[in-house]
């Protein structure tokens, strides 16, 4: 994905597999939402993955990423492609004033503030920068783009922005256990790397809700896919798609499929999307020829071999089933929060384990969550003083990017206030 007004850039790398393979899935996802331009061979005939030096389709050494400069790797992790696109980096401090966790659109607008405001800050991302904002194929509601943006390139010129103010950002590193002492907030990473600042900032967001059947995980990657699918839509022609959701996300995702797709049915819960799509999306979808709305609907069965070959839908009201073949399942139907390491760490959760902050600490003026200090807690600030928490992982988020940006930006003038105050 690129600037519209800048030329296409050359791919910095040749991904070689075969479509239907999840780990070729995985890469491509990874570089559609980094924002990295690459050639896409699928190999079609065993001669072709024979010309490669593979055995046949099911050599287990695909996929193979050859970069740029000649470099071939074979099967590799995103951790290793992180790697060969220099992006892998050690933190450079043994402690910072702030570190951010998660690189979504509010742990980017914190990294751009806090960099900027001259406050040394790291930020730790397990997997794409932009999170689940860079999968969205087109964001037409952000203030200042008129005619929309891609996820992606809205991601790549925060990372950019962050980047030249001072801020570093570690890629390919996942927190997984946070200790909070004073004057202390300790990160530890899954790679045995310790993260060390005054301050912090929980922008993890929320990972994709499972539709939960037996043997969902089975077509992972191989005909189901979680969020926008901007990697694998232009896979889709003249396919019958199906996507399960009635939120934003799925809307603008829908009609970014129809575009090249035979037809599209969205598979929605509810009864309208009127509570969940806004309107103009809405008109949009209505307008569409070749787009059609299931409603009081729900995916009760996934049949297929090595790769999905059918679904199996059911209306809510009437009970009614109806078996449909397709090799496309899109799912956007929300997610739940990255927040498992706060319970170990007594950082204050709701039911549904979003982070508690601010006022929704108390109940009519009294606290009824432990709260060690005798001033209030900020408005983003959780339980644990100089610990803060942005974006949809914070409970009572309003689930919208620009929202998640202010927040962002929010929780750094807190972050100031701690600093100084305490």
């Amino acid at each position: 994905m690129t600037n519209d007004l800048q030329p296409p850039q050359p791919p910095r790398l040749k991904l070689y597999g075969t479509l239907g393979s999840p780990a070729a899935y995985a890469i491509r996802d990874f570089l559609t939402r980094s924002d990295v331009p690459f050639e896409w061979v699928e190999l079609r005939t065993p001669e072709q993955a024979r010309e490669i030096g593979m055995t046949g389709f099911n050599d287990r050494r695909l996929p193979v990423c050859v970069f740029s400069d000649g470099t071939r790797v074979e099967n590799p992790t995103i951790r290793e492609i992180i790697e060969r696109l220099g992006w892998f980096h050690d933190p450079s401090c043994s402690q910072y004033d702030l570190a951010i966790y998660g690189a979504g659109p509010a742990g980017l607008s914190a990294a751009v503030y806090g960099a900027s405001e001259g406050l040394k800050t790291v930020v730790v991302e397990k997997w794409a920068v932009g999170g689940q904002a860079s999968s969205s194929p087109k964001i037409e509601n952000y203030l200042g783009f008129p005619g929309g943006i891609s996820g992606a390139d809205l991601a790549e010129r925060a990372r950019e922005q962050a980047c030249r103010f001072g801020a570093e950002i570690l890629q390919g590193r996942e927190g997984i256990r946070g200790e909070f002492t004073a004057g202390q907030r300790v990160g530890y990473l899954a790679d045995g790397t310790k993260i060390v600042a005054r301050t912090a900032i929980c922008a993890t967001g929320i990972q994709y809700r499972r539709l939960g059947l037996p043997n969902e995980e089975q077509f992972l990657g191989a005909g189901v896919y979680y969020g926008a699918g901007s990697s694998e839509a232009s896979f889709c022609g003249n396919e019958h798609v199906f996507l399960v959701g009635g939120g934003n996300s799925a809307g603008q995702a829908a009609l970014h499929l129809s575009r090249v797709a035979k037809i599209v049915t969205m598979v929605v819960r509810g009864d309208s999307l009127k509570a969940t799509l806004s309107s103009y999306l809405i008109d949009r979808i209505r307008s569409a020829p070749n787009m059609e709305v299931l409603t009081n609907t729900e995916v009760v069965a996934l049949e297929g071999d090595s790769i999905l070959r059918a679904i199996t839908l059911q209306n809510r009201l009437t009970a009614e089933k109806k078996t449909f073949p397709t090799r496309w399942l899109f799912v956007c139907i929300g997610g739940v929060p990255h927040t498992d390491w706060a319970l170990q760490a007594g950082v204050e959760r709701d039911e549904a384990g979003y982070l508690i902050t601010g006022p929704d600490l108390s109940l009519n003026g009294k606290s009824t969550h432990k709260w060690p200090l005798d001033r209030s807690p900020y408005h983003l600030e959780t339980n644990v003083p100089g610990l803060f928490a942005a974006g949809d992982v914070r409970h009572g988020s309003v689930k919208r990017c620009a929202s998640a940006v202010g927040e962002g930006a929010m929780a750094v003038t807190f972050v100031h206030r701690y600093l100084a105050t305490g």
